[in-house]
């Protein structure tokens, strides 16, 4: 009788989830394994549902590369679960007589293929696949996470489209895009597309951040602007920069809900609204007023049809997560690096203090970072002294001392 492999996808969708499931199913296929999805991610799992195991076949993936979404679905679940259901779980695998088992997910997932193989000692060979459109996984040689690439190029022409917008109706926009810790894809959206100004929380070193701070930088934004003549303007806000706010003080302005996982709905926190209320506010008392129109891209990135790079991409992480297994490889991230697929130890991805998987965050010091500055419009020293103060000052409806006081902190 043919081994059996497993493939299982936890976490939220990325473009490019068929890509693997379809490249890793026909290679398996090929190589004389049998080849079975389990629908839902972990959840039936746990309870215990053998019918969340289907059997795929070449002519049932042989296409689905193409597609976005996940033809297994996907879930988070509750933590205490794992303390209720894990037995249950691995039960229900070893009765499905998994043999190989590859799972499809983020920090969560890794978190799951690691105690997977613990608790198997050895009866299940898991490899993990690194997907999330947060681009926070740390994958050697600065490789993206699949999916990024695919959510970064929709969200640019989402925000081209603002843009232009913006200049039409002489408005701005404060748009909150998707990413939890990091700014990566935030920082993407706004360099590509030119954004005016691009907000992420690895700017912010502080263990608990003001509104009033990332207000007054928007604000020096849209000042700055109208010193150069231009009444319209798109700011990118990362909705990890929620996560550094003050919970409680947050709860007053915007309804703070959890996930399956116990983790809060940052994509549901209408940051730019927040910010908005602040901005206009500010702006008004002294006489200015202009229209700011809050907006929220997530969850239509989600889901996207991959673009050629991550359907390239996923098709090497297939096909490299069933050559690693077959080889006898377990426990192990296969990744792609310098044209090659490696594997690296699951326990080298785990931050030994938390127990959980390290996150790659956007270095602040990097070039690549500097350059995305440089093209912003923001408040910067050199603003702050001369007759550019004078100008600026004089564009707020403020005194220099006044304007000095107010913004200067920002950029210090």
């Amino acid at each position: 009788m043919a081994d059996i492999l497993g493939i299982i996808v936890g976490g939220g969708p990325a473009p490019g989830i068929n890509g693997v499931i379809s490249s890793a199913a026909i290679e398996a296929i090929n190589s004389g394994l049998k080849v079975v999805g389990i629908k839902d991610g972990f959840k039936r799992l746990f309870l215990g549902d053998k019918n969340a195991a289907i059997p795929l076949n070449i002519d049932d993936v042989s296409r689905i590369h193409i597609e976005g979404g996940s033809i297994l679905r996907t879930s988070r679940d509750y933590p205490a679960r794992l303390r209720t259901g894990l037995k249950k779980m691995m039960a229900t695998l070893y009765d499905l007589n998994i043999r190989y088992l590859i799972t499809i997910g983020g920090d969560g997932t890794s978190f799951m293929a690691r105690l997977i193989e613990r608790e198997s000692m050895g009866r299940i060979s898991i490899v993990h696949v690194p997907k999330t459109i947060d681009n926070d996984l740390p994958i050697p040689g600065g490789m993206p996470t699949f999916g990024y690439e695919t959510a970064r190029h929709i969200g640019v022409e989402l925000v081209k489209n603002l843009m232009e917008d913006a200049r039409t109706m002489g408005r701005w926009y404060f748009v909150t895009t998707m990413g939890r810790y990091t700014g990566h894809l935030a920082l993407g959206i706004g360099k590509a597309a030119g954004a005016t100004v691009t907000l992420i929380p690895e700017e912010f070193t502080e263990k608990k951040l003001s509104f009033k701070k990332v207000a007054d930088i928007l604000e020096g934004s849209i000042i700055k602007r109208l010193f150069f003549g231009k009444d319209h303007g798109v700011a990118i806000l990362a909705e990890g920069i929620a996560y550094k706010f003050n919970l409680k003080e947050l709860s007053k302005y915007e309804e703070v809900t959890k996930d399956e996982a116990g983790r809060v709905r940052l994509s549901e926190i209408q940051l730019g609204r927040v910010m908005k209320h602040f901005v206009k506010e500010s702006l008004e008392k002294r006489g200015l007023k202009l229209t700011i129109v809050d907006k929220n891209i997530g969850y239509e990135l989600r889901a996207a049809d991959p673009i050629p790079f991550d359907i390239d991409y996923t098709r090497n992480l297939g096909y490299g997560a069933v050559r690693y297994l077959l080889s006898g490889g377990s426990g192990a991230m296969i990744v792609l690096y310098d044209g090659h697929l490696r594997p690296i130890p699951l326990k080298d991805l785990v931050d030994p203090q938390t127990d959980k998987t390290r996150l790659r965050a956007v270095s602040i010091n990097s070039e690549g970072y500097e350059v995305a500055r440089k093209y912003m419009i923001r408040l910067e020293k050199p603003d702050f002294f001369g007759e550019r103060l004078k100008q600026l000052s004089a564009v707020a409806h403020m005194s220099p001392q006044e304007f000095k006081k107010r913004f200067y902190y920002t950029v210090r």
